[in-house]
């Protein structure tokens, strides 16, 4: 029997993973996993996280936090920024090599419900959970904390560098993110990775600073790209008829078009045309 699906709500989604987890013996991913939940009690007390302010599901080798929005992003990222790579760099100093302890973090933000049936525990559901699960499996998140010698390694969604990291919070530095494609299955997600891209990726552009055709043009606005547009130069060649701008006037071909004009539609004209109020002296005469 299933219980009443909830309406779903804005929550911070936390997801931590133990690297090389599965290579450990049973006895060893124990006392990982509980060490594991004793460094997420200190950062989410760092952060002011009150017990009835997270919910936490265990997955065996990491965890799923789910976080109150009213919780400040901002305290979150310090913590796991701060309290995290210190907590762990304690912990590794005094475990053996077997316990060894490094993780990959990722922040994200989004609507999430919870689905649950009778008997079992679990049952998030939600499209932002599920996007957010895939960036922690990146491949970049995992070559990157391989490459580095810290313990840990720090990926943000989008939502979350927009919306807090690139406005230079206290102790968050915007350009300490760097901007990656994460390619999973159909779905090419957007991510910001903290520190050092991993040898062998290449930076990328973020989709708002792409052209249409998808390259790393940044858009601009209209009047800005009119700002810094070079206008063409007098005598232009268009290849159907030579243009030049003189003043106000404009000089198609060998047309004169100046002051306000009235559309003529139909018929051929040769030879040169005068509209509007100026002038030109033909054989003598006026026109």
């Amino acid at each position: 029997m299933t219980l009443a699906l909830t309406e779903p709500v804005n929550r911070t989604i936390l997801l931590l993973d133990i690297e090389n987890f599965s290579r450990r013996d049973d006895v060893e991913q124990s006392f990982l996993r509980r060490s594991l939940h004793g460094l997420v009690e200190d950062a989410l007390a760092a952060a002011g996280v009150e017990p009835n302010m997270q919910y936490r599901e265990d997955r065996g080798d990491g965890l799923i936090i789910l976080v109150s929005a009213e919780v400040p992003k901002t305290a979150l990222l310090r913590s796991l920024l701060v309290t995290v790579p210190d907590s762990l760099c304690a912990y590794n100093r005094l475990a053996s090599s077997s316990a060894q302890m490094r993780l990959r973090m990722v922040l994200a933000s989004g609507e999430v419900a919870l689905d649950p049936y009778r008997g079992t525990v679990g049952g998030l559901v939600g499209h932002d959970l599920n996007q957010s699960c895939r960036l922690l499996d990146a491949d970049v998140l995992r070559e990157a904390l391989k490459q580095r010698d810290e313990d840990c390694v720090l990926c943000v969604s989008a939502p979350v560098y927009h919306g807090v990291v690139r406005h230079g919070h206290r102790g968050l530095r915007a350009a300490d993110f760097h901007h990656v494609d994460v390619a999973v299955k159909k779905d090419q997600l957007e991510a910001w990775l903290h520190g050092p891209l991993p040898r062998g990726t290449s930076a990328t552009a973020p989709t708002s600073e792409r052209g249409r055709d998808g390259s790393p043009d940044a858009v601009r606005g209209a009047g800005e790209d009119a700002a810094e547009r070079p206008s063409a130069p007098s005598g232009t060649d268009t290849g159907g008829g030579r243009i030049t701008v003189n003043g106000g006037s404009l000089s198609i071909g060998g047309s004169l078009v100046g002051g306000n004009q009235t559309g003529v539609s139909g018929g051929n004209v040769t030879g040169d045309v005068v509209l509007g109020s100026v002038r030109h002296e033909n054989n003598g005469g006026r026109a």
